[in-house]
């Protein structure tokens, strides 16, 4: 920190990313030493299956899309492997999380949730719960039936309005992912919903319109739940947003330890790569910065805040992927 500046932590702006910001990992662009957040414990372990989709969404923090490959297909193999790493070093990871892409594109993932639920864990899938899903009903039932509520699945619906959904993810794409989300509701599965603030209501308003629907649709999910109807800010990371000090955790009252890459990683396989490697965080597959090498054991660094998505989802959005 500078001698004559005093501790910031401005709040979030609409103008652009000014360009000084989030360069040096040490310090910010005002010379106040950067925050970092140091892994306490792999609670959760994100399992990326690949960056292809059956959507072309205007804004996808990860690209992806039915032709980006640019994070290949991760095989049952190489996912059981890092569980197998997780349960050699006795670590108190829990949650197995799997995301993509749409995690149902990649054909491995039956097999993947059922190395994940034999091995004691509780997998949760994030998904459109579109036609990809739909091709593996028989299997997701067989699993439903033995596991139970262990096997979570996490159903998109950006807004509680075809409109506002649809803008973000094409048209026609509002019904399939309904008609998925109550297949899996009149099945008994556990399931949650993750919305979006493209609308820029508040979240009173937010969580309000989804009780309507899920009332109007005969859902027993409850919209106050923020396990079970998980609202997540925007990400742009062309916006201004503050950068994160070491200051910031004492003038928002949050403490590093609340962050999600305090308690999570991600393993991603990149095309061309020989082997998948870890990453730091869901949000930040493709930074090369939040690489952290090819093992668990190798990943438990400390993270620096040197990117917007850390300000503006985790600090101040205060969102995570996990459960927990």
């Amino acid at each position: 920190m500078t001698a004559s500046a005093a501790p910031s932590c401005p709040t979030v702006a609409t103008t652009p990313l000014d360009p000084a910001k989030f360069r040096d990992p040490a310090v910010t662009a005002r010379g106040e030493r950067r925050a970092s957040v140091t892994l306490t414990a792999l609670r959760t372990l994100w399992l990326n299956t690949g960056t292809l989709c059956n959507l072309t969404c205007t804004n996808c923090y990860i690209e992806s899309n039915p032709r980006n490959d640019a994070l290949v297909y991760l095989t049952r193999a190489e996912a059981k492997a890092y569980l197998e790493e997780i349960a050699t070093a006795g670590w108190p990871t829990r949650e197995i999380g799997l995301t993509g892409g749409e995690p149902f594109m990649n054909r491995d993932v039956p097999g993947i949730l059922a190395d994940i639920l034999e091995g004691g864990f509780r997998a949760l899938v994030l998904t459109n719960a579109m036609r990809p899903m739909q091709r593996h009903r028989a299997a997701l039932l067989r699993l439903r039936e033995r596991y139970g509520a262990r096997l979570s699945l996490r159903v998109s619906l950006d807004h509680y309005g075809r409109d506002v959904h649809e803008a973000e993810r094409g048209p026609g794409a509002w019904e399939p992912a309904l008609r998925g989300l109550l297949w899996l509701a009149a099945n008994g599965f556990d399931i949650s919903v993750a919305g979006r603030g493209l609308s820029g209501e508040g979240e009173d308003r937010l969580r309000a319109g989804y009780a309507r629907l899920f009332a109007e649709q005969g859902l027993g999910i409850d919209a106050a739940d923020p396990a079970r109807l998980v609202l997540f800010p925007e990400m742009d990371a062309r916006r201004d947003v503050p950068e994160i000090t070491e200051a910031c955790w004492g003038i928002l009252g949050k403490s590093p330890d609340q962050m999600m890459c305090a308690g999570s990683r991600m393993v991603v396989k990149r095309k061309g790569a020989e082997r998948p490697t870890v990453v730091a965080c869901t949000l930040l597959p493709h930074d090369p910065r939040f690489d952290l090498g090819p093992t668990l054991a190798g990943a438990h660094g400390p993270v620096v805040l040197n990117h917007p998505h850390c300000a503006r989802f985790c600090v101040l959005g205060g969102a995570s992927c996990s459960t927990g």
